[in-house]
């Protein structure tokens, strides 16, 4: 099932948050990720955040909107490849018809999994924090009209 947060999940949520960022890049320090919990932790409840949960209504895995922009999609390892990406993405595309994220470029499997779901590349970036390569991508809506 796919839902909106609940207040009462934010230590769950960020848990989600720290171990699938350190799990899919071993190519950032990990004391990067362990330096801006608190950050996020200040920034989710500013975001929509949608939470996709098992039999038990315990998260598997989120997805936090902010203005058309994907600040993130992290599923628990348990849970990979079995749709729950694709349903949280399918849930974000449903009240927008254009979405932006980034993506490091070492990240392969997000990268193809983004690709999988109709978002292209629109342009490289230089994240200068972890001095890694990022991709901006963007989906756009059928219905939507693109003028770029």
């Amino acid at each position: 099932m796919i839902r909106k947060m609940h207040e009462t999940e934010l230590e769950s949520i960020l848990d989600i948050w720290l171990i699938s960022n350190l799990e899919a890049h071993p190519f950032v320090a990990k004391e990067y990720w362990y330096e801006n919990l608190a950050q996020v932790k200040s920034d989710l409840p500013k975001a929509t955040i949608y939470v996709a949960t098992d039999v038990k209504d315990q998260p598997l895995g989120f997805i936090g909107v902010m203005d058309n922009y994907i600040a993130g999609i992290f599923v628990k390892s348990t849970a990979r490849s079995q749709g729950v990406g694709h349903k949280l993405i399918a849930q974000a595309k449903e009240n927008s018809t254009m979405l932006t994220l980034n993506v490091y470029q070492k990240n392969a499997r997000a990268v193809a999994f983004y690709q999988h779901e109709d978002f292209k590349i629109i342009k490289t970036e230089f994240d200068k924090t972890v001095k890694e390569k990022e991709y901006l991508m963007r989906w756009t809506s059928n219905e939507a009209v693109d003028f770029k």
